[in-house]
């Protein structure tokens, strides 16, 4: 289908069920069939896959990747739009629709996620998958978010969150996405992004220290390292001595934060 058919579809549906979409629940609905023949591709299905869609909508999507797998688990928060779907895919008997919010529903196994989800819940979502086993997920976000993801070391995009993902997953940019594939269109252009998970390429003894020291650090990051570093360390119970001499001691401590690589 054209993009006007997808388009003229889901305005047709907004008349009919008299729906306004939620700024609050993100809905931007993708209506560019070919951005979503694309979105499906990347994820090289098979009939053995088990897919989970963050946001069914009006079910564009969730109907192209019954057909490429062996089930999709669909998730949708917005009670309008589940009873529409319930009808709409009441014929696909590999479509299990869960109505709530993907942040706090028990979710059954899946092996690839494939989705276009609201922007506004893009970090979370993120983190909440890779606590999954699952081989890819294959997003449109948000461009900016998405170069965050993949930001090279002392890039302008480079900080906390692309540490923090680059421990846990590969991440690679597939193709851009322009605002008016959408409707209603949002206020910012996107980016097909694809998430592979794997084992943490460096040993870290404390996940929990860790992360702590990533968030500190990154909160200042055009400190150099020992200065971000001491506040923290005081907070550990160090004496202002003990703390400078450990940050002293870090063979990067002159370094500017922005300038740490991941390892």
């Amino acid at each position: 289908m054209e993009r006007i058919n997808l388009l003229r579809r889901a305005k047709h549906l907004f008349r009919l069920y008299g729906f306004f979409p939620k700024k609050r629940l993100g809905q931007n609905f993708t209506v560019n069939s070919d951005i979503l023949q694309r979105l499906v591709s990347f994820a090289s299905l098979t009939k053995d896959d088990i897919v989970l869609e963050v946001g069914a909508g009006f079910g564009f999507l969730t109907q192209l990747l019954s057909r490429e797998c062996k089930k999709v688990i669909a998730v949708e928060v917005d009670p309008r739009l589940v009873n529409f779907l319930r009808k709409q895919l009441h014929s696909l008997r590999n479509v299990d629709l869960i109505e709530g919010d993907i942040l706090k529903v028990s979710i059954p196994p899946f092996n690839k996620v494939v989705s276009a989800p609201p922007y506004s819940i893009s970090s979370p979502l993120l983190f909440r998958l890779l606590e999954r086993k699952f081989k890819c997920a294959v997003l449109i976000l948000q461009k900016e978010f998405a170069e965050r993801l993949a930001a090279s070391v002392g890039s302008k995009d480079y900080g906390r969150l692309t540490v923090t993902i680059y421990y846990r997953a590969d991440v690679e940019l597939l193709d851009y996405v322009p605002r008016n594939m959408f409707y209603p269109p949002p206020d910012v252009d996107s980016m097909m992004v694809r998430l592979k998970p794997r084992a943490p390429p460096f040993q870290v003894d404390d996940e929990e220290t860790f992360f702590e020291v990533v968030r500190t650090l990154f909160t200042q990051r055009n400190k150099k390292v020992r200065n971000a570093l001491i506040p923290f360390l005081r907070k550990r119970e160090m004496t202002g001595k003990e703390a400078v001499e450990l940050a002293d001691s870090i063979v990067y401590s002159a370094k500017r934060v922005r300038e740490l690589a991941p390892e």
